[in-house]
């Protein structure tokens, strides 16, 4: 660079030189604003200000560290070890409470007589165990009375035993934990705060109480969640994403979430949809590789280099999304009023134009009305973007970035327009990731691997119901019900 410009130089090379040097500089300095303009415009756009929620991060780390837990600890048997607990000892449930009495007489012989040697029974007392229950916008009471009878002639003792309950020897009713569970993973509200609301009706629940319920009954229905999975995987093309999340213990770090759809009604597919999650510690390859390693079929992808190892098996076979693609030049056009990258989003929009035309029609219909209308866009736009990264005057420029990724990827989401059930995009597994997005802005962090699995499962069933219509707590109270009597063999008949 010229540092003297008193002393120029008086040959006409050496000036030559000079300036070919300081344009060169220029066009280094112009590029290197550009791009971080274009960096600078996404970032403020991703920003959506700080959180007000800052003294409230303590208490919901140590919800998902309980979570956690809770879900470790084995189910207890009906005829548990006497046992020191270190736990806070019970109130009574309020009394302001309504109660729903059931009365659970034993199963005797015809005419009440004792079964051993029928004999006539006399009520020596009963039994009474009371469970919270919920039901929208009120608490409720149940009380489970059981006489306890004796014969007199034989002194039998006759009881019916108690019916199976989602937490062995816990307070919590199938509604109760039902509704905790949505309200935290649906309706994105923090164990605290829904101990705050409880506190409101005159029923105290500690914080760290939900969190154990919440992680009992994660590790009561993961064998649903399982269940989920199965269904997703059978499907001939599925949804793949993946989101991050902070994890506090054992030290901060970055966890991922993975999402998995199968969705077939774009294309008048007979089975239901459903979305299965997991939880990893990192983002290595390694962890897609596991969760599809008995997939067999079409994944719509990003351009994520993981998930080569399931490309590279021959199983699994890519097809790539549109939709970040468009974001590219949309993002281009946002910060620096490309007209490129306007043409290029008008391009675009042509080919969505028919997938409306083509959607929840059946494959052969839809591979009809894209190769009669969508084929020519789609090879006229791969042409045009040819045409202009030639003519680009920087090849490291952000437009001619985005004009190399749209051709790469491109190559890879040609079958769409040969198969009917496939999408052009991979915007359903983008929407499966919206729940996570907005719940991690209230509970901020994960506090351990253990409490990631168990949201995951969580998640895993209440989207998948929100994707058939069916009310998530409505389903999950009478899941919950029934599950701990319900043989695994047949968990199936569980989905919803």
């Amino acid at each position: 660079m010229l540092n003297d410009l008193e002393n120029l130089p008086d040959d006409a090379d050496e000036l030559k030189a000079i300036i070919a040097g300081l344009a060169a500089d220029l066009n280094s300095q112009t590029l290197l604003i550009e791009k971080l303009k274009h960096q600078l415009s996404g970032l403020r756009r991703q920003n959506f200000g700080t959180s007000s929620e800052a003294l409230d991060q303590l208490e919901l780390v140590l919800e998902c560290e309980e979570i956690a837990a809770a879900a470790d600890q084995p189910r207890e048997t009906e005829n548990p070890p006497e046992t020191p607990r270190l736990q806070p000892k019970r109130k009574p449930l309020p009394d302001h409470l309504p109660r729903d009495e059931q009365i659970i007489s034993p199963d005797l012989a015809t005419g009440g007589a004792c079964d051993g040697c029928g004999g006539k029974l006399k009520t020596l007392g009963e039994d009474i165990t009371e469970e919270l229950e919920y039901v929208p916008g009120r608490f409720r009471v149940n009380r489970f009375v059981r006489p306890k009878l004796a014969c007199t002639c034989c002194d039998k003792i006759h009881q019916a035993p108690m019916p199976s309950r989602p937490i062995h020897r816990g307070r919590p009713g199938p509604g109760l934990l039902a509704h905790i569970l949505v309200s935290k993973y649906a309706d994105h509200l923090p164990l605290y705060r829904q101990s705050q609301i409880f506190a409101r009706e005159k029923v105290e629940i500690d914080r760290s109480t939900l969190s154990g319920w919440v992680g009992a009954s994660a590790t009561l229905l993961e064998p649903l969640a399982e269940a989920i999975a199965r269904h997703v995987k059978m499907g001939q093309a599925i949804f793949a994403d993946d989101t991050t999340v902070q994890v506090q213990a054992p030290k901060t770090k970055t966890g991922r979430f993975w999402t998995y759809v199968r969705d077939e009604r774009p294309w008048a597919g007979v089975d239901c949809p459903a979305v299965y999650y997991r939880y990893t510690p990192d983002r290595g390859g390694k962890w897609p590789a596991e969760h599809l390693a008995d997939y067999k079929g079409w994944m719509h992808a990003d351009g994520y280099t993981g998930f080569n190892k399931l490309y590279d098996k021959g199983k699994v076979t890519e097809m790539a999304c549109m939709a970040h693609v468009r974001r590219k030049f949309f993002d281009i056009h946002k910060s620096q009023s490309s007209d490129i990258a306007a043409e290029a989003l008008k391009r675009i929009a042509e080919l969505y134009k028919v997938e409306e035309c083509a959607r929840g029609k059946p494959p052969k219909e839809r591979r009809e009305i894209r190769q009669a209308k969508a084929k020519p866009l789609f090879e006229d736009l791969e042409v045009w973007l040819q045409s202009q990264l030639n003519a680009c005057k920087s090849g490291k420029s952000t437009l001619a970035g985005a004009i190399r990724y749209a051709l790469s990827r491109m190559k890879r989401m040609t079958p769409y327009l040969e198969h009917g059930f496939l999408e052009l995009d991979n915007n359903t597994a983008e929407r499966s990731i919206r729940p996570i997005a907005v719940g991690r802005k209230n509970y901020l962090f994960m506090g351990s691997d253990r409490g990631g699995k168990s949201a995951a499962i969580a998640y895993t069933l209440i989207e998948t119901a929100k994707l058939n219509g069916v009310d998530p707590q409505a389903w999950l109270t009478d899941v919950l019900s029934r599950i701990a009597d319900h043989k695994i063999s047949r968990v199936d008949e569980l989905l919803p």
